[in-house]
Protein backbone atom coordinates (compact mmCIF):
# COMPACT_ATOMS: atom_id res chain seq x y z
CA UNK A 1 0.00 0.00 0.00
CA UNK A 2 1.60 3.44 -0.37
CA UNK A 3 1.57 6.29 2.08
CA UNK A 4 -1.47 7.56 0.39
CA UNK A 5 -3.77 5.04 0.67
CA UNK A 6 -2.78 4.33 4.39
CA UNK A 7 -3.56 7.78 5.45
CA UNK A 8 -7.09 7.12 3.55
CA UNK A 9 -7.60 4.12 5.37
CA UNK A 10 -6.20 4.42 8.64
CA UNK A 11 -3.42 3.46 11.16
CA UNK A 12 -2.34 -0.61 11.70
CA UNK A 13 -4.29 0.50 15.08
CA UNK A 14 -7.41 1.75 12.82
CA UNK A 15 -7.52 -1.36 11.06
CA UNK A 16 -6.79 -4.04 14.50
CA UNK A 17 -10.68 -4.96 14.61
CA UNK A 18 -10.72 -6.44 10.75
CA UNK A 19 -7.47 -8.60 11.28
CA UNK A 20 -8.76 -9.71 14.29
CA UNK A 21 -12.46 -10.48 12.44
CA UNK A 22 -9.54 -11.97 9.31
CA UNK A 23 -7.10 -14.30 11.74
CA UNK A 24 -9.80 -15.45 14.89
CA UNK A 25 -10.42 -18.84 12.86
CA UNK A 26 -6.78 -19.70 12.84
CA UNK A 27 -6.20 -18.38 16.43
CA UNK A 28 -6.83 -21.01 19.45
CA UNK A 29 -9.91 -20.03 21.51
CA UNK A 30 -7.63 -18.38 24.19
CA UNK A 31 -5.51 -16.29 21.88
CA UNK A 32 -9.39 -15.55 20.16
CA UNK A 33 -10.05 -13.77 23.98
CA UNK A 34 -7.35 -11.84 24.06
CA UNK A 35 -7.57 -10.37 20.10
CA UNK A 36 -11.45 -9.72 21.20
CA UNK A 37 -10.99 -7.72 24.34
CA UNK A 38 -8.20 -5.62 22.57
CA UNK A 39 -10.47 -5.24 19.69
CA UNK A 40 -13.14 -4.27 21.49
CA UNK A 41 -11.67 -1.99 24.57
CA UNK A 42 -8.50 -0.26 22.30
CA UNK A 43 -8.29 2.15 25.50
CA UNK A 44 -9.25 -0.30 28.49
CA UNK A 45 -6.29 -2.82 27.27
CA UNK A 46 -3.50 -0.03 26.44
CA UNK A 47 -3.74 0.39 30.04
CA UNK A 48 -2.65 -2.77 30.69
CA UNK A 49 0.49 -4.86 31.26
CA UNK A 50 0.98 -7.63 29.70
CA UNK A 51 0.09 -9.93 32.79
CA UNK A 52 -2.90 -7.40 33.11
CA UNK A 53 -4.28 -8.55 29.67
CA UNK A 54 -3.48 -12.25 30.58
CA UNK A 55 -5.50 -11.95 33.66
CA UNK A 56 -8.27 -10.06 32.08
CA UNK A 57 -8.59 -12.61 29.55
CA UNK A 58 -8.06 -15.99 31.50
CA UNK A 59 -4.91 -17.02 29.72
CA UNK A 60 -1.43 -16.43 30.10
CA UNK A 61 1.70 -13.89 29.14
CA UNK A 62 2.58 -15.86 26.70
CA UNK A 63 -0.87 -16.41 24.76
CA UNK A 64 -0.95 -12.73 24.50
CA UNK A 65 2.35 -12.00 23.44
CA UNK A 66 1.42 -14.59 20.67
CA UNK A 67 -1.57 -13.32 19.70
CA UNK A 68 0.12 -9.69 19.34
CA UNK A 69 2.71 -11.43 17.20
CA UNK A 70 -0.32 -12.96 15.08
CA UNK A 71 -1.80 -9.31 14.78
CA UNK A 72 0.97 -8.11 12.88
CA UNK A 73 3.11 -6.59 15.85
CA UNK A 74 6.89 -7.28 17.01
CA UNK A 75 5.59 -7.60 20.46
CA UNK A 76 2.85 -6.42 22.98
CA UNK A 77 4.64 -3.24 23.93
CA UNK A 78 3.99 -2.79 20.05
CA UNK A 79 0.31 -3.80 20.02
CA UNK A 80 0.14 -1.02 23.08
CA UNK A 81 0.90 1.15 20.92
CA UNK A 82 -1.12 0.92 18.74
CA UNK A 83 -4.34 0.58 20.94
CA UNK A 84 -3.31 3.76 22.81
CA UNK A 85 -3.42 5.77 19.05
CA UNK A 86 -6.76 3.74 18.00
CA UNK A 87 -7.99 4.87 21.68
CA UNK A 88 -7.05 8.38 20.78
CA UNK A 89 -8.66 8.32 17.42
CA UNK A 90 -12.06 7.59 18.95
CA UNK A 91 -11.70 9.81 21.59
CA UNK A 92 -11.22 12.75 18.47
CA UNK A 93 -13.87 11.50 16.49
CA UNK A 94 -11.89 10.43 13.18
CA UNK A 95 -12.94 6.62 14.29
CA UNK A 96 -16.27 6.72 15.31
CA UNK A 97 -16.78 3.49 17.40
CA UNK A 98 -20.10 2.84 16.83
CA UNK A 99 -22.15 -0.66 16.84
CA UNK A 100 -23.15 -2.56 13.97
CA UNK A 101 -25.29 -5.20 15.27
CA UNK A 102 -28.40 -5.23 13.66
CA UNK A 103 -31.75 -6.29 16.13
CA UNK A 104 -34.70 -7.31 14.10
CA UNK A 105 -36.63 -4.08 15.66
CA UNK A 106 -34.60 -1.98 14.13
CA UNK A 107 -36.10 0.93 12.24
CA UNK A 108 -35.31 0.68 8.69
CA UNK A 109 -33.35 3.59 8.85
CA UNK A 110 -31.26 2.64 11.44
CA UNK A 111 -30.46 -0.70 9.13
CA UNK A 112 -29.05 1.52 6.37
CA UNK A 113 -27.03 3.36 8.72
CA UNK A 114 -25.64 0.67 10.24
CA UNK A 115 -25.04 -1.70 6.99
CA UNK A 116 -23.64 1.80 5.24
CA UNK A 117 -21.14 1.73 7.97
CA UNK A 118 -20.16 -1.73 7.85
CA UNK A 119 -19.68 -1.78 4.09
CA UNK A 120 -17.35 1.29 4.53
CA UNK A 121 -15.50 -0.25 6.97
CA UNK A 122 -14.95 -3.92 4.68
CA UNK A 123 -14.18 -1.48 2.24
CA UNK A 124 -11.85 0.27 3.85
CA UNK A 125 -10.20 -2.41 6.22
CA UNK A 126 -9.58 -4.19 2.51
CA UNK A 127 -7.89 -1.80 0.14
CA UNK A 128 -5.84 -1.05 3.45
CA UNK A 129 -4.27 -4.46 3.77
CA UNK A 130 -4.34 -5.80 0.04
CA UNK A 131 -1.28 -6.71 -0.87
CA UNK A 132 -0.14 -4.61 -4.25
CA UNK A 133 2.43 -6.64 -5.09
CA UNK A 134 0.31 -10.04 -5.43
CA UNK A 135 -2.64 -7.94 -7.04
CA UNK A 136 -0.13 -7.07 -9.77
CA UNK A 137 1.00 -10.08 -10.66
CA UNK A 138 -2.52 -11.22 -10.77
CA UNK A 139 -3.24 -8.25 -12.90
CA UNK A 140 -0.44 -9.31 -15.15
CA UNK A 141 -1.16 -12.68 -15.57
CA UNK A 142 -4.83 -12.23 -16.48
CA UNK A 143 -3.81 -9.62 -18.98
CA UNK A 144 -1.49 -12.46 -20.55
CA UNK A 145 -3.75 -15.36 -20.38
CA UNK A 146 -5.07 -17.78 -22.92
CA UNK A 147 -8.18 -18.45 -20.85
CA UNK A 148 -9.60 -17.65 -17.52
CA UNK A 149 -11.03 -20.00 -15.34
CA UNK A 150 -12.47 -18.69 -12.32
CA UNK A 151 -14.24 -20.86 -9.75
CA UNK A 152 -16.73 -19.92 -7.14
CA UNK A 153 -20.16 -21.25 -5.13
CA UNK A 154 -23.23 -19.39 -3.47
CA UNK A 155 -22.54 -15.92 -2.88
CA UNK A 156 -18.80 -16.15 -4.24
CA UNK A 157 -20.29 -17.57 -7.28
CA UNK A 158 -21.94 -14.30 -8.17
CA UNK A 159 -18.40 -13.05 -7.75
CA UNK A 160 -17.01 -15.12 -10.01
CA UNK A 161 -20.08 -14.60 -12.72
CA UNK A 162 -19.02 -10.55 -12.08
CA UNK A 163 -15.35 -11.40 -13.01
CA UNK A 164 -15.52 -13.22 -15.95
CA UNK A 165 -18.51 -10.81 -18.26
CA UNK A 166 -16.40 -7.92 -16.94
CA UNK A 167 -13.27 -9.78 -18.54
CA UNK A 168 -15.45 -10.80 -21.73
CA UNK A 169 -16.53 -7.35 -22.50
CA UNK A 170 -12.43 -6.23 -23.30
CA UNK A 171 -12.45 -9.37 -25.36
CA UNK A 172 -10.87 -12.09 -22.98
CA UNK A 173 -11.87 -15.40 -22.90
CA UNK A 174 -13.41 -16.29 -19.72
CA UNK A 175 -16.07 -18.74 -17.84
CA UNK A 176 -17.22 -19.08 -14.29
CA UNK A 177 -18.05 -21.91 -13.17
CA UNK A 178 -19.80 -22.94 -10.05
CA UNK A 179 -20.91 -26.25 -10.64
CA UNK A 180 -18.16 -28.42 -9.12
CA UNK A 181 -18.12 -31.46 -11.17
CA UNK A 182 -17.99 -28.57 -14.37
CA UNK A 183 -15.37 -26.99 -13.01
CA UNK A 184 -12.53 -29.86 -12.49
CA UNK A 185 -13.54 -31.31 -16.20
CA UNK A 186 -12.36 -28.03 -17.37
CA UNK A 187 -9.22 -27.30 -15.09
CA UNK A 188 -8.30 -30.53 -16.61
CA UNK A 189 -7.71 -28.83 -20.04
CA UNK A 190 -5.81 -25.62 -18.87
CA UNK A 191 -2.03 -25.09 -18.77
CA UNK A 192 0.80 -23.02 -18.52
CA UNK A 193 -0.55 -19.28 -20.09
CA UNK A 194 -3.80 -20.14 -18.38
CA UNK A 195 -5.55 -18.46 -14.79
CA UNK A 196 -7.17 -20.01 -12.73
CA UNK A 197 -8.93 -18.05 -10.21
CA UNK A 198 -10.64 -19.31 -6.87
CA UNK A 199 -13.25 -17.17 -4.93
CA UNK A 200 -13.65 -18.41 -1.30
CA UNK A 201 -14.39 -16.35 1.97
CA UNK A 202 -14.40 -19.10 4.58
CA UNK A 203 -10.69 -20.91 1.93
CA UNK A 204 -11.98 -24.08 2.96
CA UNK A 205 -14.95 -24.78 0.18
CA UNK A 206 -13.99 -27.80 -1.33
CA UNK A 207 -15.88 -27.62 -4.32
CA UNK A 208 -13.59 -24.61 -5.11
CA UNK A 209 -10.70 -25.95 -3.89
CA UNK A 210 -10.77 -29.19 -5.77
CA UNK A 211 -10.86 -27.27 -9.02
CA UNK A 212 -8.21 -24.59 -7.97
CA UNK A 213 -6.03 -27.65 -7.37
CA UNK A 214 -6.21 -29.55 -10.40
CA UNK A 215 -5.45 -26.55 -12.52
CA UNK A 216 -2.26 -25.73 -10.28
CA UNK A 217 -1.45 -29.57 -11.10
CA UNK A 218 -1.98 -28.65 -14.84
CA UNK A 219 0.93 -25.57 -14.42
CA UNK A 220 -1.68 -22.81 -14.95
CA UNK A 221 -1.67 -19.58 -12.74
CA UNK A 222 -3.56 -19.74 -9.72
CA UNK A 223 -4.99 -16.82 -7.38
CA UNK A 224 -7.01 -17.46 -4.63
CA UNK A 225 -9.66 -14.75 -3.42
CA UNK A 226 -10.19 -15.28 0.37
CA UNK A 227 -10.65 -13.68 3.68
CA UNK A 228 -8.98 -16.47 5.55
CA UNK A 229 -4.82 -15.94 4.80
CA UNK A 230 -3.92 -18.96 6.03
CA UNK A 231 -6.67 -21.39 4.55
CA UNK A 232 -6.46 -24.73 2.56
CA UNK A 233 -7.09 -23.26 -0.96
CA UNK A 234 -4.15 -21.10 -0.53
CA UNK A 235 -1.92 -24.26 -0.67
CA UNK A 236 -3.07 -24.39 -4.18
CA UNK A 237 -2.62 -20.48 -4.65
CA UNK A 238 0.42 -18.51 -6.68
CA UNK A 239 -1.22 -15.46 -6.03
CA UNK A 240 -3.40 -14.46 -2.58
CA UNK A 241 -5.87 -12.12 -2.51
CA UNK A 242 -6.67 -11.42 1.24
CA UNK A 243 -10.34 -9.47 1.74
CA UNK A 244 -11.32 -8.60 4.77
CA UNK A 245 -15.50 -8.84 6.10
CA UNK A 246 -18.04 -7.39 8.58
CA UNK A 247 -18.89 -9.10 11.81
CA UNK A 248 -20.91 -12.23 11.09
CA UNK A 249 -24.70 -11.45 12.41
CA UNK A 250 -27.88 -13.55 12.51
CA UNK A 251 -29.04 -11.40 10.11
CA UNK A 252 -26.29 -10.71 7.93
CA UNK A 253 -23.88 -14.18 7.16
CA UNK A 254 -20.23 -14.26 6.66
CA UNK A 255 -21.19 -14.96 2.99
CA UNK A 256 -23.09 -12.08 2.86
CA UNK A 257 -20.87 -9.18 4.43
CA UNK A 258 -17.81 -11.00 2.47
CA UNK A 259 -19.17 -10.23 -1.03
CA UNK A 260 -18.30 -6.25 -0.74
CA UNK A 261 -14.54 -6.73 -0.16
CA UNK A 262 -14.55 -9.41 -2.64
CA UNK A 263 -16.18 -6.96 -5.65
CA UNK A 264 -13.30 -4.75 -4.67
CA UNK A 265 -10.66 -6.94 -5.40
CA UNK A 266 -12.27 -8.22 -8.70
CA UNK A 267 -12.84 -4.22 -9.51
CA UNK A 268 -9.13 -3.52 -8.70
CA UNK A 269 -8.24 -6.80 -11.54
CA UNK A 270 -10.60 -5.23 -13.88
CA UNK A 271 -9.30 -2.16 -13.62
CA UNK A 272 -5.65 -3.73 -13.84
CA UNK A 273 -6.36 -5.58 -16.74
CA UNK A 274 -8.17 -3.14 -18.98
CA UNK A 275 -4.74 -0.60 -18.38
CA UNK A 276 -2.52 -3.42 -19.27
CA UNK A 277 -4.59 -4.45 -22.64
CA UNK A 278 -6.02 -0.78 -23.36
CA UNK A 279 -5.24 -0.96 -27.06
CA UNK A 280 -7.85 -3.69 -27.44
CA UNK A 281 -10.15 -3.24 -24.45
CA UNK A 282 -11.31 0.17 -24.98
CA UNK A 283 -12.32 -0.73 -28.63
CA UNK A 284 -14.35 -4.09 -27.12
CA UNK A 285 -15.69 -2.42 -24.30
CA UNK A 286 -16.92 0.33 -27.04
CA UNK A 287 -18.33 -2.62 -29.66
CA UNK A 288 -19.82 -3.83 -26.28
CA UNK A 289 -21.54 -1.04 -25.31
CA UNK A 290 -22.82 -0.55 -29.29
CA UNK A 291 -23.85 -3.49 -29.40
CA UNK A 292 -25.85 -3.51 -26.39
CA UNK A 293 -27.58 0.10 -27.43
CA UNK A 294 -28.27 -1.46 -30.83
CA UNK A 295 -30.41 -4.27 -28.98
CA UNK A 296 -32.36 -1.74 -26.83
CA UNK A 297 -33.15 0.60 -30.27
CA UNK A 298 -34.35 -2.78 -31.72
CA UNK A 299 -36.38 -3.88 -28.65
CA UNK A 300 -38.40 -0.67 -28.07
CA UNK A 301 -39.77 -0.65 -31.87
Amino acid sequence: MTQDVKEIFGSPGGSLAAKVRTLAPSMTRSMQRVAEAVAGDPAGCAALTVTGLAELTGTSEATVVRTARLLGYPGYRDLRLALAGLAAQQQSGRAPAITTDIAVDDPIADVVTKLAYEEQQTLADTAAGLDTGQLGAAVTALAAARRTDVYGIGASGLVAQDLTQKLLRIGLIAHAHSDPHLAVTNAVQLRSGDVALAITHSGSTGDVIEPLRTAFERGATTVAITGRPNSPVTQYADLVLTTSTSRETELRPAAMSSRTSQLLVVDCLFVGVAQRTYETAAPALAASYEALAHRHRSGSR
